[in-house]
């Protein structure tokens, strides 16, 4: 019986371990040999990779190329070819050992630090990137609260890494798995492992001859010129504030974008449409099939309002005479050695264009990342644009509006004469000396306004204040774009004018908010709290120029298709504003700035009182309420009679306005010598 027992037993587990050993088999048939056999015969994998389209181009005005696109070269990576190869992490491995020889970083997703402590870093990446990032926990069942060090243990588990690896080489190779495991479940674009390889290391990379890398041609922006780095811009992957506005648009996750200046200002009409390539392999990675399912377009080519003559010699000019004041300084007291930087903006006063905008100390744009850490430590700040986002004191450069502001309200005429004693005395209280008296000892006696605007006359000027008000000033200063936004594609500071309102802002203490005589007085002169930029004060000549019509401030000439035979878009001149000026107020302003360039002691005449073209100008020196030498600033605009351009200077310790005219003489020059140029030579090829 016992023995019956046993041999039935026996027949028991050995029928049920034959059941169990063929549904085993069977359920393997099922999960592996018959997915091997529906591979092996389709044999092949097709995938879509994203193609970046071009980059319009950036030209000036006579269509030189300022920035373009060079061919380069991107590694995708498959992960169909990668994982039927015989050992795919080892492969991942070697690449990212060889990639950090060549100091390469390869770019990866993966919201966790490279080093241990292991930190979660999501806040780096945008709300799509950390999506994803969930949707990978989600399809591994992992829980969302695990931390850090946890996931990557079980993302070692998971993709099978090897226990004697490095630390280093275990983040980077997870970092590489998590990439192509979020193309499995994810609409994601084939996996680039890296942007603009060089030969030397596109070559050493390739020899690894890793299974499923591909090479992809590619563009990046190249800038053809050293000028103009504040304006121009420069493009850099968005960040997760930006991804929130252009996945709106269809950008891609990994686009690039521009980041300021022109490339950001443009940066729809430059950015194109991105196509899409559709690529068939085998087993081996081998291309089988390829062809654009999507074709890409390139983006269009803005054509800009700026003249590289203009701005190389606005740029150049500016450096030597704040390089030659550090070194000589200025006047009998040699003051101006602690000069800091500058800018020049020159105006087109018939449209607004902006022939060029210079901003000292400056930067290459070519070199950008890799200078970064230096520029931002850099004495003198030269990632400042300072034509656009530095307010200053305009100094005397603002006495024509309020010289506009009194007669066009009838309070003096062109005869109205007040007598410079060298202190303004009228108050008991405060007495401000005039420049002149303190820095000579002298008067300039009884003058009318136009002679005042010849001189700079301080006292002149703090008694009309004093009659018109600060009200007057204001509304006159404002319609002149004077702390107004002046219109440029670019950001840009719009300052401030001195008022009621702006003391308020500025001081928080009460006691320092009472809008004072003294105010109004300092203001009539360009102090006080008047703060505006240097494109400001060139659109504000340039309204002078026009009897008050101020232009909006424009970069953008034309934007035109990419292969340069469509005309898309034409800018036209904007009027911004208007200013009534009567015919008096006009006459004695218009008088008193070319005074100040041909009369012997006008305070111009030193740097243009021998210029071919009458110019009007006027000279400033601002006073900052820092330690140092004054601010120095220079407006002018010619030919006197029917202005063409307007330009505006400014050197923030440069102590004197008129020696800035030099800086103008040497654009006027170049100005009028292409301007006659241009007279007699017909252009040819040009879109019409």
């Amino acid at each position: 019986m016992r023995y019956n027992v046993k041999l039935r037993l026996g027949l028991f587990l050995t029928v049920f371990g034959l059941l169990i050993g063929a549904y085993v088999y069977r359920l393997i048939q099922l999960q592996v040999v018959t997915e091997r056999k529906s591979n092996s015969a389709a044999g092949t994998y097709t995938y879509d990779t994203r193609v970046t389209a071009a980059r319009g181009e950036i030209l000036d005005r006579n269509g030189n190329v300022l920035v373009s696109n060079r061919a380069s070269y991107n590694l995708t990576i498959s992960g169909y070819a990668l994982f039927n190869s015989s050992s795919p992490n080892e492969s991942l491995r070697q690449l990212v050992q060889l990639g950090r020889e060549l100091h390469i970083d390869f770019v990866d997703h993966l919201p966790v630090t490279r080093v241990k402590p292991y930190e979660y870093e999501t806040a780096n990446y945008s709300d799509a990137w950390n999506n994803h990032f969930r949707e990978f926990l989600r399809q591994n069942k992992w829980d969302s609260d695990m931390s850090a060090a946890q996931l990557i243990k079980l993302m070692r588990t998971r993709f099978r890494i090897p226990n004697d690896w490095s630390d280093e080489a275990v983040r980077d190779v997870l970092g590489l798995r998590y990439e192509l495991d979020l193309r499995n479940y994810c609409s994601l674009s084939t996996y680039t492992l890296l942007s603009d390889v060089d030969a030397v290391q596109l070559a050493a990379l390739m020899e690894l001859n890793t299974p499923g890398m591909q090479v992809q041609a590619s563009t990046v922006r190249e800038y053809n010129t050293s000028y103009a780095a504040h304006i121009l811009g420069r493009i850099a992957a968005m960040s997760p504030e930006e991804w929130e506005i252009y996945k709106e648009k269809d950008y891609a996750m990994d686009a690039f974008v521009g980041k300021d200046g022109l490339e950001k200002a443009f940066e729809e009409q430059l950015h194109g449409t991105d196509g899409v390539l559709r690529t068939t392999v085998d087993r081996a990675g081998n291309i089988i099939a390829q062809y654009y399912a999507v074709e890409p377009k390139a983006g269009a080519n803005v054509e800009t309002t700026l003249d590289l003559n203009y701005q190389t010699v606005a740029e150049e000019t500016l450096k030597s005479y704040i390089l030659n004041l550090r070194e000589n300084g200025v006047g009998s007291k040699l003051e101006g050695k602690d000069a800091e930087g500058g800018a020049v903006v020159m105006l087109d006063v018939k449209t607004g264009g902006v022939l060029a905008s210079a901003s000292y100390p400056t930067f290459n744009l070519a070199t950008f990342s890799k200078d970064y850490n230096e520029l931002v430590q850099e004495e003198y700040s030269p990632l400042l644009n300072r034509a656009l986002m530095q307010a200053y004191p305009p100094g005397s450069t603002y006495k024509m509006s309020t010289a506009i502001a009194a007669l066009n309200s009838g309070i003096i005429s062109q005869y109205t004469t007040v007598e410079d004693k060298g202190i303004y005395d009228y108050y008991d209280d405060y007495q401000p000396a005039c420049y002149y008296y303190t820095s000579t000892g002298l008067t300039h006696g009884v003058i009318d306004c136009a002679q005042a605007l010849m001189v700079s006359c301080n006292c002149f000027f703090y008694e009309v204040g004093r009659r018109i008000g600060w009200e007057r000033m204001d509304k006159t200063a404002k319609a002149l774009g004077l702390g107004e936004a002046t219109g440029v594609e670019l950001a840009e500071t719009k300052g401030w004018r001195a008022n009621p309102e702006s003391k308020k802002a500025l001081y928080k203490d009460p006691s320092f908010q009472v809008f004072t005589a003294g105010d109004t007085i300092s203001m009539a002169i360009g102090q006080s709290d008047n703060r505006f930029s240097p494109m400001q004060l060139a659109v504000y000549t340039a309204a002078l120029a026009n009897r008050g019509v101020r232009y909006k401030a424009t970069f953008l000439n034309r934007i035109i298709s990419a292969d340069y035979q469509k005309l898309l878009y034409e800018s036209k001149p904007t009027v911004a504003s208007r200013l009534e000026i009567t015919d008096e107020a006009y006459q004695v302003y218009t008088s008193g700035m070319r005074l100040a360039v041909s009369a012997s002691n006008g305070t111009a005449h030193s740097a243009l009182g021998d210029y071919p073209v009458a110019v009007c100008a006027k000279t400033g020196t601002a006073q900052h309420g820092s330690p140092g030498s004054d601010h120095a600033s220079f407006v002018c605009y010619a030919p006197a009679d029917d202005p063409q351009v307007a330009i505006a200077i400014y050197v923030e310790k440069g102590a004197q306005g008129g020696s800035l005219g030099n800086i103008a003489r040497a654009l006027l020059d170049v100005y009028f010598a292409t301007t006659a140029q241009n007279d007699t030579i017909k252009p040819e090829n040009v879109l019409d």
